[in-house]
């Protein structure tokens, strides 16, 4: 698997950085200018392979997966429910807010780290769960762990994987889990005994996913899960072989069958049996009490997922999680849901020592901090790096995040900060919409 090269200019440097790099000799006393700019596309070459070239921001993995990638599987990746108002809201919201910077200040001491539940992280964001990750990229589950482990970033394992929480876990002993659980307490135990025994020391409670959202865009694509082999998904899928055969059939050749393996304690279903559906019952019976439930069993962080309620915040804390991460599922769930962003202020007034972790729609540095300035500890995103791995593998996804993180970074630096903690109101104003 093709991975990066050791940076040109110091731990974490990119392309750009080395850029930079060459600039400056080429401008400094005594150094030649050309020779200055040779050294710096020598470096630049070493750092960014050349098929990432044209991946500038996050927003490119999606427009280069779209080609890769069936349009099915695309869609099941970027699509959301029904008109999808949540998902334009939820990426709308951040354009509401201008930054105030401050300016004339020393901001050479910059440092993108941020504490979360007593670990020390990279940066402020990491990745969210991604079901079915595996089907989309090459041992999705895996590429995405060792990324995350490589550039000291967590990694929320979904329930809807398709590789056991085990190998994760020994790719990635970082990584939390993310359950999909029913009402029933003893299936319950059942996972978090399994997902306790393996290692993990943090568990997501998704709330939002009592029934699954109304995904349109699925049936006009043709997906379907599980999937059936239709004219249009096989002519889908033979018109993009650099996936049917280094995902799909690679994927069955050396691993067989996907199945999904976490949903329960058990081993779940194959992906595309027309027997056999992923096990769904009783999603709709899961309450407080089960939470409760939860956190006399689970030692670890307990983390719940989806919720934009303010009320419900507060219940989780009662309920004894150590946090929540506010979310629209991406949009995939209730349309025309609210933004996660429009909440937050008035839940990050009341946090206390609850931890107040957003996703849904983060796309920029300044996003990022953004939702820092409102009162967030830590960020979420899925898609870009989805798509990253599709294209690239841990390698693509480490791109994905030093292009964020170097944003990030950059963003502080204008802004005029040194330390992510120094964000507050202050910097934000709300803006009018613009059409």
């Amino acid at each position: 698997m093709a991975t990066f090269d050791q940076p040109a200019s110091g731990p974490g440097a990119t392309a750009r950085d080395s850029a930079t790099v060459g600039r400056a000799d080429a401008e400094a006393p005594g150094i030649a200018g050309p020779q200055a700019l040779v050294t710096s596309l020598k470096r630049s070459d070493a750092v960014t392979p050349y098929r990432f070239r044209d991946l500038l921001a996050l927003d490119d993995f999606e427009r280069h997966a779209r080609r890769l990638l069936p349009h099915m599987i695309f869609q099941y990746v970027a699509g959301g429910a029904e008109t999808g108002a949540a998902l334009a809201h939820s990426r709308g919201a951040y354009a509401d807010y201008a930054l105030v910077p401050r300016l004339m200040r020393d901001t050479s001491g910059r440092d993108t780290a941020t504490e979360l539940f007593g670990q020390t992280y990279a940066a402020p964001f990491g990745v969210g769960p991604l079901g079915g990750a595996a089907f989309i990229a090459y041992r999705g589950d895996i590429v995405l762990a060792e990324a995350a482990r490589r550039m000291n970033l967590p990694m929320i394992l979904s329930a809807s994987s398709l590789i056991k929480l085990e190998d994760v876990y020994a790719q990635n002993p970082q990584a939390w889990f993310q359950g999909y659980l029913p009402g029933d307490q003893t299936r319950i135990d059942r996972l978090l005994d399994r997902v306790a025994a393996t290692g993990y020391r943090t568990f997501v409670v998704t709330a939002d996913t009592p029934t699954l959202g109304n995904r349109e865009h699925n049936t006009r694509s043709g997906f379907s899960m599980p999937i059936k082999v239709t004219p249009k998904v096989a002519w889908q899928s033979a018109t993009h072989p650099r996936w049917l055969l280094g995902t799909v059939a690679r994927t069955f050749l050396k691993h067989g069958p996907p199945h999904f393996e976490n949903t329960e304690a058990e081993r779940g279903p194959p992906m595309m049996s027309q027997g056999a559906v992923r096990n769904t019952i009783a999603r709709d019976q899961l309450s407080w009490k089960n939470l409760e439930a939860i956190r006399k069993r689970w030692s670890g962080n307990l983390v719940v997922k989806g919720l934009l309620a303010p009320e419900d915040v507060e219940i989780a804390r009662g309920c004894g999680a150590d946090g929540v991460i506010l979310s629209t599922h991406g949009g995939r769930q209730l349309d025309h849901a609210i933004a996660p962003l429009d909440v937050l202020p008035e839940i990050a007034a009341k946090k206390g020592s609850l931890k107040i972790i957003v996703d849904s729609g983060i796309r920029r540095g300044t996003d990022v901090m953004k939702a820092l300035a409102l009162g967030a500890d830590f960020v979420l995103l899925g898609r870009p790096f989805m798509f990253g791995a599709a294209l690239g593998g841990a390698a693509g996804v480490e791109h994905a995040m030093r292009i964020l993180k170097e944003e990030l970074n950059r963003d502080m630096a204008l802004i005029g900060i040194n330390r992510l903690s120094e964000l507050n109101p202050d910097f934000l104003r709300r803006v009018p919409r613009r059409s």
